[in-house]
């Protein structure tokens, strides 16, 4: 069941809720317009804060029992020394929705006494991504054992204009998020490229967007050999699928957003080694983003042109595989030498670069888990950002900031691009370990003509192995927020 959100104009005190979570900085004094809530438990609060029992670390909690009726339960959640921003909103917001899922409270309410509309933005985005969860094949527990899921979420702020808009679009972003995250976590025998064909029905039917939809024998006559080569080995049908969002004038150049598909990736011929496969049905998680992101922009009704381009496939071993030393064409007629056939994710976006052409973007953004080598480079705490163009590179990564997914740009030198160089072929679809991200970058650069290009590496991003606290471990949502950003960005100027 899809999670609520309600604007709440009251005063916290006078909220009929399960739960009211206060959020507070660190070192922090209980605020004035609190005050009866605080005689509600008899002083029990400002006596824990004087006595510095709780002293609002990041991510650190603190439960009181309050009364039968009106305020049920407060939830002190700290938000840490760092400035008040939309990510540190969110990311308390998430932190107090876990902790409400814990007790089993359908219901809780949310007062950050400094909020502005940014902060109300982030609060909505963090509840959803707290709240959130993918039950759908597990066996419910027993009764007794069971625990009610948080379903409705109040947010208590002021009435104005601002706040509902920022409200609003924190909503839009946090449902986009959550389509992102379903499909992320849906395992690859139910999350397959037709499942990316429904849920683009669903957003195109919701928003009036235009709707293409390919399958192997469109894309054999579009002459997409570097996409096909990929899906050789599946009796899976692959997918392109383009959903097309027209908020701006007519003939206004579209913002193009581009994702990888792989609904699971063994490898093919070049299998992966079988410890941690299984997490391998996240290589979809830059498609995942780009459906995500564009059902924000459909619920955010920007004034602008959108288009969301997806490839879907599953990249297998068979009888019928690609297998090293093959060579192939893509779309724009350049031949390419198959080093290893797990390279598979550049191939499908190399094809997509070039459809993207038929509608001369102002600018193409891909998201993808490309490659292990930006995770080695930076971790899983920054998107790899790649461009030879400074200033899309820059909106970029502002974008990634504001969302609370930072990038960092990497180099795109043409020394990088002698190691993609094929005796056979135009390219080889890998340059080897060193310098992976770049070269696996440079080799998509290969396919792009016309248009600003911004690649983004979000294999270290778009899902974690590990409980982060704040979110569970598991799809994060990555890249929807830089998506949704960069193109209320546009729509602005």
């Amino acid at each position: 069941m899809p999670i609520s959100f309600s604007l709440v104009h009251a005063a916290p005190d006078a909220v009929d809720t399960p739960l009211l979570v206060v959020i507070l900085p660190a070192d922090p004094a209980w605020p004035a317009v609190l005050g009866g809530i605080d005689q509600q438990v008899n002083g029990a609060i400002t006596r824990t804060l004087a006595r510095r029992d709780f002293r609002g670390g990041r991510d650190e909690t603190m439960l009181f029992v309050g009364a039968e009726q009106g305020v049920q339960r407060i939830l002190l959640v700290g938000r840490g020394a760092a400035p008040l921003t939309r990510t540190t909103a969110r990311r308390a917001a998430s932190v107090a929705a876990r902790q409400a899922s814990k007790l089993g409270l359908t219901e809780m309410h949310l007062f950050l006494a400094e909020a502005g509309a940014a902060h109300v933005e982030g609060l909505v985005i963090g509840a959803g991504a707290g709240s959130w969860s993918y039950p759908d094949l597990q066996t419910p527990p027993a009764a007794k054992d069971r625990r009610a899921r948080l379903e409705r979420v109040g947010v208590i702020a002021s009435d104005q204009d601002e706040t509902r808009a920022a409200f609003a679009a924190g909503v839009a972003i946090a449902e986009g998020q959550a389509i992102a995250r379903r499909l992320g976590q849906m395992p690859g025998n139910y999350c397959t490229p037709d499942t990316f064909v429904e849920v683009g029905r669903e957003i195109a039917a919701r928003h009036s967007m235009g709707l293409t939809v390919l399958g192997r024998s469109d894309m054999a006559e579009l002459g997409m050999g570097s996409f096909l080569c990929v899906a050789q080995g599946t009796t899976q049908e692959p997918r392109l699928v383009a959903l097309e969002y027209n908020g701006g004038p007519a003939g206004q150049q579209p913002v193009v957003l581009i994702g990888k598909g792989l609904c699971f990736d063994t490898g093919g011929i070049s299998i992966k080694p079988a410890p941690e496969m299984e997490w391998m049905k996240f290589d979809m998680s830059g498609a995942g983003g780009v459906m995500g992101a564009m059902e924000a922009i459909g619920q955010l009704k920007l004034p602008i042109n959108v288009v969301g381009i997806i490839g879907s496939t599953t990249n297998m071993p068979s009888g019928e595989a690609v297998k090293p030393g093959d060579v192939v064409r893509a779309s724009n007629g350049k031949t390419i030498e198959i080093i290893n056939t797990d390279a598979e994710g550049r191939l499908v976006l190399a094809d997509l670069l070039v459809f993207a052409k038929r509608y001369n973007p102002a600018i193409a953004i891909d998201a993808a888990t490309l490659t292990g080598a930006i995770v080695i480079g930076l971790g899983h705490n920054a998107v790899g950002v790649f461009s030879t163009d400074k200033q899309a590179a820059d909106e970029v990564l502002a974008a990634g900031e504001l969302a609370g997914e930072p990038g960092w740009a990497m180099p795109m030198w043409d020394d990088y691009r002698e190691q993609i160089k094929s005796d056979v072929a135009d390219m080889k679809n890998t340059g080897g370990r060193a310098g992976g991200s770049i070269t696996a970058a440079l080799f998509l650069q290969e396919f792009v003509d016309g248009f600003p290009f911004v690649h983004l590496d979000v294999a270290g991003t778009a899902y974690s192995q590990a409980d982060l606290g704040w979110i569970p471990k598991g799809p994060t949502g990555t890249p929807v927020g830089t998506f949704v950003e960069f193109v209320r960005a546009r729509a602005r100027a």
